[in-house]
């Protein structure tokens, strides 16, 4: 029995100025995202891990460098654990998107045209190639432990390929930013073993 652990990145400069960065570059950890990974990292000392995967998006590179000096293994690349082109909304603030455009985030998860037709890649494009990677990792990784460090929207359309979510579920999930959401593979079949798990000091904070 293997685990799949998908790491959202730590706390980045957009997550604090509310902005949907999406794949715009030069977008950095915050000094809080630095030490919130290097808790989730010190977790990930005793877990066994066999290889980290990551998002080529910059927050997330510089989150699985983070766990790769833990846990001496060489970060891998993998395009397909990148954040969402935002298409149309890149760079905009949230308040400015719902004001203009309603609640774009539950049209997101309810797959609803207006997003596509914004240049916004869909939901389901995200479960496919999100998927697509796990399955190369069960494959290839029989019965290990491997990180995928990736942003909330892929880890969300994990959740809800395992646990059917529905997209007002999704809208109110939140994925702490550098906790980890672990999901437990035995002959090919997925079950959820943790979700937003962080350093205990995290807790008593807001995510």
């Amino acid at each position: 029995m293997g685990q799949i652990i998908f790491l959202r990145h730590g706390q980045a400069t957009n997550n604090v100025e509310r902005i949907l960065a999406g794949r715009t570059k030069g977008i950095q950890l915050t000094e809080t995202g630095i030490q919130q990974v290097e808790h989730t990292a010190k977790l990930l000392e005793n877990m066994n891990i066999s290889a980290i995967y990551s998002s080529p998006i910059q927050r997330a590179e510089h989150t699985a460098n983070i766990v790769s000096e833990h846990t001496a293994i060489d970060v891998k690349i993998d395009q397909r654990l990148t954040e969402l082109d935002m298409g149309k909304f890149t760079g905009m603030p949230y308040d400015e998107i719902i004001n203009s455009h309603g609640n774009v985030f539950m049209k997101f998860y309810n797959g609803e045209l207006e997003i596509a037709h914004n240049g916004v890649e869909t939901f389901v494009e995200v479960k496919k190639r999100v998927l697509e990677i796990v399955d190369n990792v069960i494959q290839d990784h029989t019965d290990e432990n491997v990180v995928l460090v990736t942003h909330m929207d892929p880890i969300k359309a994990m959740l809800s390929t395992v646990l059917d979510l529905s997209p007002t579920n999704l809208l109110e999930l939140v994925i702490a930013n550098a906790s980890l959401n672990i999901f437990r593979t035995k002959n090919h079949q997925l079950s959820l073993s943790g979700l937003n798990v962080m350093h205990p000091s995290r807790f008593d904070q807001g995510w």
